[in-house]
Formats: structure tokens, sequence, C-alpha cells
């Protein structure tokens, strides 16, 4: 039995006579094609959308978009294999009309364009959402950790700085022992060793004086971290992982479809302050005025839950355990019952804790609720650690809005399972399938345009799986042609304004060819 045997390299082989013809008319680069050339790119903010009248000419925008559209949804983020992929990739040379700009050019393009594509984003969801591809209706809302193009060594903090300048204290302090040590002998070796040492305090000093300048700077900013490689990254706790210096990443995920409606950049270590304000953005682009929202117990943020609810959006989150008389063995406030009518709580030794005064506590508006028994109760040891004042509770003024959250989630388990299902996908493709699980610029603004990059191409995936790349084509196809008439339309009032003040004919417009514009 023989082999599978191949072509001789040395035969003529007769390739298709246009570069068009190895497309297919259903391959996703035609639909990359179309969206881009559908959009303006003059009022989404992109350098060189208009070209100047003197000097070098510009690549179109458009182009270098249409090449990094195409690398994030295949894998290549690297401006040099982007260049390398203009010269052999048969896709992009059909895409890019066989130009071949440099990596730096590609890079630079990435960079200076991060404003511009979160709005190309921003502009697909819109397209999602006239498709009908988004529910409105539940959302996923969740944070992860992206690394950062920051090393961990390049990362400081308050506690870390300090124990090092201890540790180079302690060296210096060893070495000029040794020094003295070395004085009290005389040869040409011990000469040598007692230069060798002195070289190595005056390096250590020098160092010292880097960190405790670090440490100054921190000090006077009032932060926690200083990163010095990517100032706006911090180091962060990843789970299994452990620390890692990253930026996390919120997302937004409708249930109808895994769609990404929203993606935003943050440095906070924890998902604590970003229910609101991720649910308001994507209440707003959803053009909604209710929304069912589920989130994780990072989450969990009673002004916020508060808030979402003032905005119209049902909360189910799951309440965190974090009590510390729940570890001690003693009763948590769980145990005791509220009695809305009367406005006390009952105890689990029956007795009630009346209210006694309302004032501040951690920037919330809280209520005081004692009672004069505790002293004499027979369970004070299990119930609370202050023996002599008894146990107190305190009741925040909106408690009765968790309450009902606690309960919902209660009576509705499934929920929580949802999030899971919705918002981890897009999460676990992004970063797993898509190779795309850390940032290749640095600072807020240039990260945020490669996130929206990353979710772009991650819906640009979903909606072609969903209805076909055909369909798609056809959809924007439809948009640039009423592009084309709105330009149109600007045109021929600016000609209408030329004929009306040169005295010539208006029906000189008839003569224009309006049909072989779309």
């Amino acid at each position: 039995m023989s082999f599978i045997e191949g072509e001789s390299r040395t035969q003529s082989v007769l390739f298709p006579d246009v570069l068009d013809d190895y497309i297919g008319e259903d391959n996703p680069v035609r639909f990359i094609d179309e969206y881009v050339e559908s959009l303006n790119l003059i009022d989404l903010g992109f350098n060189h959308a208009v070209a100047k009248e003197t000097g070098r000419p510009p690549y179109n925008p458009a182009e270098p978009l249409k090449l990094y559209i195409y690398g994030y949804l295949n894998r290549i983020r690297s401006s040099r294999k982007l260049e390398k992929a203009t010269h052999y990739n048969v896709e992009v040379m059909w895409l890019l009309k066989m130009l071949q700009p440099d990596f730096k050019t590609i890079a630079d393009f990435r960079k200076d364009n991060a404003a511009a594509l979160k709005k190309v984003f921003k502009e697909f969801t819109l397209l999602c959402k006239k498709l009908d591809l988004f529910g409105g209706e539940l959302i996923a809302i969740d944070g992860s950790k992206f690394s950062a193009s920051n090393h961990n060594s390049r990362t400081y903090t308050k506690h870390g700085l300090r124990e090092m300048i201890q540790e180079i204290e302690a060296k210096i302090d060893s070495y000029s022992k040794g020094l003295d040590q070395e004085d009290e002998k005389e040869s040409a070796i011990i000469e040598h060793k007692a230069k060798e040492l002195n070289e190595r305090i005056k390096n250590l000093q020098t160092y010292k004086a880097d960190l405790e300048r670090l440490e100054q700077e921190l000090e006077e900013s009032g932060k926690t971290q200083i990163s010095l490689t990517d100032p706006d990254s911090r180091k962060m706790h990843t789970g299994n992982h452990g620390n890692d210096v990253c930026y996390n990443v919120q997302m937004t995920v409708d249930e109808k479809h895994k769609l990404i409606v929203d993606v935003d950049v943050t440095n906070e270590a924890n998902d604590e302050k970003q229910l609101y304000r991720m649910g308001v953005r994507a209440k707003e682009i959803l053009g909604v005025e209710t929304l069912t929202v589920t989130a994780d117990t990072g989450f969990y943020n009673e002004r916020g839950i508060k808030q979402c609810q003032d905005e119209g959006m049902t909360c189910y989150i799951p309440e965190p355990q974090k009590s510390q008389n729940r570890r001690l063995g003693l009763y948590t406030d769980k145990d005791f019952h509220y009695d809305a009518t009367n406005d006390c709580y009952r105890c689990p030794a029956g007795e009630q804790l009346i209210y006694r005064s309302t004032y501040m506590k951690v920037a919330k508006e809280v209520r005081r609720y004692t009672s004069p028994a505790c002293r004499k109760c027979a369970l004070l040891t299990r119930c609370t650690r202050n023996l002599r004042e008894g146990r107190t509770i305190y009741r925040w003024v909106h408690e009765s809005v968790i309450e009902e959250l606690n309960q919902r989630v209660k009576d509705h388990p499934e929920m929580i399972g949802k999030r899971r299902d919705i918002v981890e996908h897009p999460f676990g493709t992004i970063k797993r399938g898509m190779e795309q699980g850390y940032f290749l610029l640095r600072g807020f603004e240039k990260v945020g345009g490669e996130m929206s990059l990353s979710a772009l191409a991650y819906n640009m995936k979903r909606v072609m799986n969903i209805l076909g790349p055909a369909k798609l084509i056809k959809t924007v196809m439809e948009l640039r042609k009423q592009l084309l008439w709105l330009l149109f339309e600007h045109a021929t009032n600016g000609l209408f304004m030329i004929c009306r003040y040169s005295k010539m004919p208006w029906n000189i417009l008839d003569t224009f060819p309006k049909r072989s514009l779309v």
C-alpha cells in the first residue's frame, strides 16, 4: 500500500485570475469589510479619517481597523504578526486590498485610537439591538482579572517597600561589619575584597534611595500601590493563581444570546462598587425602563442595591457570609427577627430589642436597638462578647430593600445559577478560546480600547454563528446604502447653495445618476 502523494513543486498551477475568487461569498472577512465600510469613521473620531491636502498620504483608518478586527477574531494581536499576515494570508490580502503597512503603523493605530475603538464596539452593540439580538430583560454582571503589561516585580506596596528597605539596611550593616573586620588585616587580597564590599554597599545605598523615593510618592499620593511600567495597573488576588498585576474587567451580558452589552476596565481590586454603575449603563444601552440583574456575592453592596431598585432594576445577589460571630459560634443578626409592626427585634431568648437612637455609621444612617434584659439573660455568652452592655442590633434605614432581595434569592435560587451560565461564557471564551486574558497596552484609555476590541470580536463571532455571515452582510449593505444616501443628501444641499448664489439652474441636479450611488 502506498502513501498519499502530493503534487510536484515544479508542476505548473493555474490559480484564479483575481484575488476575489479566493474568498467565498459567506467568508467572515466579507462581513468585516462591509461592516467597517458602513461606519462613519469621522464621527467616531479616528485619526486621519480626513486626509490633509499636503504631506505624505496616510492609510485610510478603515484598513488597519479591518486588520485588527480580523486579528482579534483569529487570535492574532501582535502588530508584528499582523504585519507578517499581510504578506502571506490570502484573507488579509483581500481585506486590505494588498496593502502592507509595517508593524509600527499597525501598533500606533491601536494605541492612538483607543477612544474610537470603544465607539466601534458601541456601534456594533447598536446593530445587535437593531437585529433584536438582545432580550433586554435579564442581564448578568461580573468582573474578571486580566493581566496588565507590568511585571509583579515592578509594583510596590507600602508594606512591601518598608520590608525591602529594612532588608537592604540589614545587608548594608552586614557588609559594613565585614568591612571593619577586613580593615584589621593587611594584604592585596584583603584590599581587593574591601573594594568589592564598598561597591556593594554603594549599590545598595542607591537602591535604598530609590525605594525611599517611591515610598514618599506613595505617602504623598495616598495610594496603596505604585506600578512603574503601567501606573494605572494594580496587584490583585487572582484566585488559584495567587497575586498578579491586573486590571479588573467589568462585563454586562444579556441572557438571550450571551452577547456583551457593555464592558469597562477598572483597577478596583473587588467588584463591590460596580453593581449600580454597570447596571445603569446597561439599562441606558438597552433602552428599557425595567431590568433584572443577577451577580455574585462580590457585588453585594447595600447602597448599590438600593440605587438599582430606585432605577427600576430588580437584583438577585446572594448575601456573603462575613459575620465574625458565626465563626466564633455566637448568634448572628440572622437569628434576630424584626417586627415591623412594633419596630423591634425578637432575640433567640424571646426578649425584645427596642429602638434607641438613629445616627451615621460607616456613611450609612442606621437605627440602634438594645434590650435591658441582656444583662440577666442566660444566653448572653452565646450572644455577644460585650458582656457589660449586652447585644446591640444596627438596622439600616433602608434595610427592607435588602430583606426583599434576600427573600427573592431564597424563593428563586435558579437565578444565581443563571448568572454563571450567562456571564462566565464570554469571559471563558475571551480568556481561553481567544487567548486574550492579558493586555498588550498600558493605561486606562488604551487598555479600555484594547478590551473593546476583544469584546467586539467576541460579539461578532457570536452573531455570525447565530445569523450567519450572509445575512449579516446583507444587513450591513443596507446600512451602507443609508449612509451613502445621507452623504449624497449632504452633498446635494451643498450643491443647492452653489446653484443659488451662482444663479445656476437647480435642475442641473437631475443630471446626476442618483441610483448609481447605491
